[in-house]
């Protein structure tokens, strides 16, 4: 039963980890802008996947005015960005320029008789029942849809992780072997030695005893 809980907590710590990295890092669309503008929006109990109210357009904890850009994906499926400043809290993408990159996206839109593809690096997701709208951070010109973009910083960043993960695991292991196993051995050997004493002793009392069992009436 505790084996199946700890595989669990594992399941559920693991699963955890990839939504957090799956949500935080950089992510790269290739679409074609068909709109930019601005929407006042009210934020209620989705207001964890918005800008904090005193970054950038924050301007309030309930309604702020947030610039959208619409696109569409080379397949025709749709995708809505919010464009709000990050500032310096998390994630840590340190974004000041949500209205240059919004004069960006107005400049880069185009037709389906004409289109022009651009490159979206955006993070979070897109969760239309709750209006979640990942947040585009940079965009630029590709040659068109089938461009090949290698996520090089994320490769960097994922390596990294699992290379602290090995390392704290290697010195949980050292410690673990060196501090903690010699002293469940040591409190194991007085138990043994103590078990030992209590056991000789009981055998005196109870040969003790024998003695008198054994002894003859008179």
């Amino acid at each position: 039963m505790w084996r199946k809980i700890k595989w669990g907590i594992r399941i559920v710590v693991v699963l955890f980890l990839l939504g957090f990295l799956h949500y935080t890092l950089p992510q790269r669309d290739v679409v074609r802008i068909t709109n930019s503008y601005n929407r006042l929006t009210t934020v209620g109990e989705n207001w964890m996947f918005y800008a904090v109210p005193d970054t950038g357009t924050g301007e309030s904890a309930q309604t702020r005015d947030i610039r959208f850009i619409e696109a569409v994906f080379p397949d025709e499926s749709v995708i809505v960005y919010r464009n709000e400043d990050t500032g310096w809290v998390w994630p840590p993408y340190f974004k000041y320029d949500s209205s240059n990159l919004q004069a960006e996206a107005t400049n880069f839109k185009s037709t389906k008789a004409a289109p022009q593809f651009v490159a979206v690096t955006h993070y979070g997701w897109r969760i239309p029942f709750i209006s979640i709208y990942p947040n585009a951070v940079s965009m630029r010109l590709v040659d068109g849809p089938d461009v090949r973009l290698i996520p090089w910083l994320n490769i960097f960043l994922l390596a990294t992780l699992i290379l602290l993960i090995l390392m704290i695991r290697r010195m949980w292991r050292q410690f673990w072997e060196r501090t903690v196993d010699p002293a469940i051995d040591a409190v194991d050997a007085r138990a043994d030695a103590a078990r030992d004493s209590a056991r000789g002793f009981w055998g005196r009392i109870s040969g003790w005893f024998g003695t008198w069992r054994g002894k003859p009436r008179r």
